[in-house]
């Protein structure tokens, strides 16, 4: 299992002049006439994903706010916002028929794939004349090059999974919450704790829909030294590691029936849930502490969250994230004005202090988290001096994220080969753990061996 570092460096670009120049994709996608020179200062019209709803109404002006001052900054880029958000129920088929934005945000784990199939625009020449490529976290940028180091799109964000809880819940079960489980056996003990004395709340949670249960699967599966497809996304490889994390998982649920009556969680519901005080623990990264202060009205101070537990050593955690993609149909100028605004709207407040200072001040006063903590799509060093500008208005409680951030646990990628097919093959793994309580848990893991198999085997036709 290929395993990357916390550690992050790299060196800042310099600023370069803008120039004309002939985009060409190598090994990839072609974006419509890709052939042809580029003009920086042509009219163009552009389509934006991601524009917070209409019950969301600050969050939407805001948003709006950003892109007319985009548009006085740049008087020759129009850009038309719509709501279209990643799902991965309908993705694949809105990519195929060509329905996307110019840009969107899309998980980081369909790169791989997408590179693979020539579905993406090379971006390698917009980012370079933008002075982008040197600016970004190597991790991440990995994750989105070809063999020959064409870049497809943009990394926006990286994330990790740890174990989130309840500080509140720990302390009426009679738990030390500056003092989380570190193993999956102490996870079973505190959440059995935590049902017996905390009546309505489930000690812990797991989520199993909408490829949700694939994906904490297989966090489970590599904090126990397993994986589920080797590092070239050849083949399918859970063994022992994902049945034992299957095991605790049945055992939880019946013999110490500690996980409550719902077991049918995704993303969404689950952080309602938990925001709601009926859940103890469940696995997330650190951004679910935006959603469930920010969005349900949960105690910042009883947010806790810690390393993800680990079985027989330090193995290591999920790591995964967030990226900007752009449509192969679009036009070279259409491009470079899609790349202008994604570098405008996620990175001008890791080089501008005042940009900076003033989102941070604004959010603060707005109640909304300062300096949660997470991966940075940028450099260290960079980010460290962003933290350094902002630290005045840092509101999140940090000492409860301490567990995590102090963590020195490996980052291992999601599986390379149809990631979230493979997620969505395995959410009925776990729904059947939780809900059969004689499920064979031994052939169950063989026959998800042989769907994922199959999916690998699709992909490569």
């Amino acid at each position: 299992m290929r395993k990357l570092s916390l550690r992050l460096a790299v060196a800042v670009g310099t600023t370069g002049a803008l120039v004309a120049l002939t985009a060409c994709s190598n090994g990839g996608g072609t974006a419509g006439g890709q052939d042809a020179a580029l003009d920086p200062e042509a009219d163009v019209t552009i389509s934006v994903g991601d524009q917070p709803t209409a019950d969301k109404p600050e969050e939407q002006a805001a948003f709006q706010k950003r892109i007319d001052e985009f548009e006085s900054e740049n008087p020759n880029i129009t850009i038309e916002p719509t709501t279209e958000v990643w799902d991965a129920q309908t993705f694949q088929a809105k990519l195929a028929g060509g329905t996307l934005p110019t840009v969107m945000g899309v998980s980081l784990t369909y790169s791989h794939e997408l590179i693979a199939n020539g579905q993406l625009p090379d971006m390698t020449p917009y980012l370079e004349e933008l002075d982008m490529v040197d600016d970004l976290n190597p991790l991440a940028l990995d994750k989105v090059k070809d063999d020959e180091g064409h870049i497809y799109t943009i990394p926006t964000g990286l994330f990790s999974v740890g174990l989130a809880y309840n500080r509140d819940v720990f302390e009426q079960a009679g738990l030390d919450p500056d003092k989380p489980p570190a193993d999956w056996d102490e996870v079973r003990e505190y959440a059995k704790t935590i049902a017996e004395k905390v009546p309505g709340v489930a000690g812990y949670a797991q989520m199993t829909t909408n490829n949700t249960g694939g994906w904490m699967l297989t966090t489970m599966t590599y904090s126990k030294g397993g994986e589920v497809q080797d590092a070239g996304g050849t083949k399918a490889t859970m063994g022992d590691a994902t049945a034992d994390s299957l095991q605790v998982l049945h055992d939880m649920r019946w013999e110490d029936d500690s996980m409550g009556k719902e077991f049918l969680y995704d993303q969404e519901s689950v952080r309602q849930a938990f925001a709601a005080g009926k859940i103890g623990m469940v696995l997330q990264a650190p951004d679910a502490y935006d959603t469930v202060v920010k969005t349900y009205g949960f105690d910042p101070e009883a947010f806790g969250i810690t390393a993800l537990p680990q079985t027989g050593g330090d193995h290591g955690t999920l790591t995964g994230g967030s990226l900007k993609l752009f449509n192969a149909k679009a036009t070279p100028n259409e491009l470079l004005a899609a790349a202008k605004w994604v570098k405008y709207y996620e990175f001008d407040k890791y080089y501008d202090e005042d940009v900076a200072v003033d989102e941070a001040k604004t959010n603060a006063g707005e109640d909304k988290p300062v300096g949660l903590p997470g991966l940075p799509p940028v450099s260290q060093e960079v980010y460290d001096r962003y933290l350094g500008w902002i630290e005045p208005y840092i509101n999140v409680p940090l000492e409860n994220f301490s567990g995590y951030t102090d963590s020195g646990l490996q980052l291992v990628p999601e599986p390379p080969t149809g990631t979230q097919q493979t997620y969505a093959a395995l959410d009925p793994v776990v729904q059947k753990v939780l809900t059969d309580k004689n499920a064979d848990i031994g052939s169950t893991v063989d026959e998800a061996n042989k769907t994922v198999d199959g999916i690998i085997a699709q992909a490569a036709r």
